[in-house]
């Protein structure tokens, strides 16, 4: 396009433009000069403004034309100095562009405002008016109003939100963190990797002589997520295999299969057990080194005879055999379920317990609470009692604010709280969240909407009274001042009316009474005890209703619990007499046994460092020399090491 063409259409544009804003003077002609205007007056007639700037863009034009708008406003100045003379310039009032293409943005916030809510006065908020419309219901036309705005479809779909939230949360309190599983790892995080090391390599040194051969058949092992396989550990055979049965509502559903080889060591043990033979049991490990009931029954011996380190080796190596027999699509989460009415899937379960167990007698509380975590939600039915202990493993873990998240997300037929152990430990986590706030200064907000813990305290002495006089004398508190607390009418009596309760309470005694020791929780306790009793004497009806809450709780006349043995939760490691456990080892079994696995061939592929038998009990050395992965070494191979290391001398 030429220049004189060019010329052309901007004259004509520009005559346009002038005949559009002239209004109603008629008189105004497009070339003249409009009136000499204050730059401040612009701001106060900001509509009118606006409508000038909007007719600068005409869709009649092409787009090349729109896209050099910018160039055409801003050449009008200098297309009136070539038009006009020097002494008659005109007077445009000069905008930039950035105020245009603000006011555009603002013109274009105030057009959609429009659309959305019509008719609408200006103090009125879209907020205020999606609520209105959410209680009074609006029309049809109204609710695609609202469909349009992305706020107003996210309250629309409120209910449907909370639902799946719900579910979410539900779901999610459960979740297990792999890595909290390993307790090298909450070791390390308690005394450090360099510790921990230093530790490894001084039990290392004490075995450092190996038998010959042994490093010829070392081998690696598959890394698991539940226990950290130790390097003597035979290799995984495969016999046992696990199977999706179904898949409901997202769930997979599981279970372990034995293979025909598993299955015949599997009759072997039954006969073997059937008459107490536990030689017969040692010798199925020969040829089935990880053959889950001959394991669990070797930790149960071991357990017994006060080898608990070797009782935690056996349980070990069935959660290893277990975890490498996964499915592929089986993981650690509520996604995944195994229902303990099926018999292969219980040896998980009862390792799992004992694991959790050792855990907590080596000082790991979270990698404890991680697997009863694991342990609830396998099964939604807790046929191991999980919900029993898993208080005491978040109070020892320090995790009060997930103890407090557990109690209102998870779900149960019977809400949490009425559980002894939920209630006294719901209080003792509210007390030290409360203690936590006080040491932060700088906290400006606090959780005003919870009950305090002295109000936890006292709904829970009033809810299970009888707790209070089985803590006392079981942890014990001998003070003089609690004389007078027990021997009030309320906290008298020692059984609450219900054997459900009652065993209940007897397993919350015996779990949690070590945390009741701590000189804060005694005073904590004790306060607690004295506000109810002095409350008792102004509403003396209250034991009734408290009581009318309890029974309607545990109402069945029945132990509903009594498939948990009470020992089960206690810290205390049973031990039998050495003639009992001789009876064990050759009651019933016959075949001259012991004879027989003395001289068990040596397993070439698999050579482990030797034992030390020093300060240990006699018949669980015997026993354990029974096993295929153990040895002591002898005298011929201490004498033939010697010349070695006198010639690396």
């Amino acid at each position: 396009m030429s220049g004189r063409l060019m010329k052309k259409v901007l004259k004509e544009q520009e005559a346009a433009l002038f005949q559009l804003n002239g209004g109603d003077d008629d008189s105004e002609s497009p070339v003249s000069s409009p009136p000499i205007r204050n730059p401040f007056d612009l701001l106060e007639d900001e509509d009118e403004v606006d409508d000038r700037d909007t007719t600068t863009i005409d869709p009649r034009y092409s787009q090349q034309q729109a896209d050099g708008e910018i160039a055409i406003e801003t050449s009008f100045c200098d297309i009136g100095s070539n038009k006009h003379s020097s002494t008659e310039k005109p007077d445009f009032p000069t905008v930039s562009t950035l105020d245009v293409k603000s006011k555009k943005k603002k013109k274009k916030k105030k057009k959609i405002k429009e659309d959305l809510f019509p008719n609408i006065e200006d103090d009125v908020k879209p907020s205020d008016l999606m609520l209105e419309n959410l209680i009074l219901g609006a029309s049809s036309s109204g609710h695609q109003r609202m469909a349009q705005y992305p706020a107003k479809q996210k309250l629309v779909n409120i209910d449907t939100d909370e639902v799946m939230l719900k579910k979410h949360s539900e779901s999610s309190i459960l979740q297990v963190e792999p890595k909290l599983l390993s307790a090298e790892n909450e070791l390390k995080r308690i005394f450090g990797s360099k510790v921990v090391k230093s530790y490894e390599k001084s039990q290392s040194s004490g075995h450092s002589r190996l038998i010959r051969g042994g490093r010829r058949g070392s081998h690696n092992l598959k890394k698991t997520i539940l226990v950290s396989p130790s390097q003597h550990w035979p290799r995984w055979d495969g016999s046992l295999a696990m199977e999706l049965l179904e898949t409901k509502n997202g769930v997979n559903y599981f279970k372990y299969v034995h293979s025909s080889s598993y299955a015949q060591a599997q009759r072997a043990f039954e006969s073997a057990k059937a008459m107490h033979d536990l030689n017969g049991i040692a010798s199925i490990l020969l040829n089935h080194p990880y053959h889950i009931d001959s394991l669990i029954t070797l930790a149960d011996y071991f357990k017994l005879s006060g080898e608990h380190e070797m009782s935690a080796d056996a349980t070990a190596k069935c959660l290893y055999a277990l975890e490498c027999a996964w499915h592929p699509l089986f993981t650690p989460s509520h996604k995944c379920q195994l229902k303990y009415v099926h018999d292969t899937n219980r040896p998980l379960f009862s390792s799992l317990f004992t694991h959790m167990k050792n855990m907590d007698r080596r000082g790991c509380h979270r990698s404890a609470l991680e697997i009863c975590k694991l342990l609830l939600s396998l099964d939604s039915d807790d046929p191991m009692g999980a919900i029993f202990c898993i208080d005491y493993y978040s109070l020892r873990a320090e995790e009060y604010a997930w103890l407090e998240q557990f109690a209102e997300e998870y779900s149960c037929d019977n809400s949490l709280w009425l559980f002894p152990n939920i209630s006294y430990s719901l209080a003792v986590c509210r007390f030290y969240l409360e203690r936590d706030e006080e040491v932060l200064i700088n906290k400006k907000e606090k959780d005003t909407g919870k009950a305090d813990s002295v109000d936890l305290m006292k709904q829970a002495l009033m809810l299970h009274p009888s707790v209070l006089r089985k803590l006392v004398a079981k942890v014990p508190l001998k003070d003089r001042m609690w004389n007078n607390v027990v021997k009030h009418s309320l906290f008298r009596g020692e059984e609450s009316g219900s054997p459900s309760l009652d065993h209940l309470i007897a397993i919350y005694v015996e779990r949690s009474y070590i945390i009741w020791r701590l000189p804060d929780l005694h005073k904590f306790l004790y306060e607690s005890a004295v506000l109810v009793i002095e409350n008792l004497e102004k509403h003396a009806s209250d034991v009734k209703d408290w009581d009318c809450v309890r029974k309607e709780a545990f109402s069945s006349d029945k132990n509903e619990y009594s498939h948990l043995l009470v020992s089960d939760f206690s810290d205390s490691m049973p031990t039998v007499p050495p003639d009992n456990l001789q009876e064990f080892m050759v009651g019933g079994g016959g075949g001259g046994g012991v004879e027989h696995h003395q001289h068990m061939p040596e397993n070439n592929n698999n050579m482990p460092m030797p034992r030390d038998v020093s300060n240990r009990n006699a018949l669980a050395v015997l026993f354990e020399s029974m096993l295929p992965w153990i040895n002591y070494g002898s005298r011929e191979e201490e004498e033939d090491d010697l010349p070695d290391q006198a010639n690396q001398d």
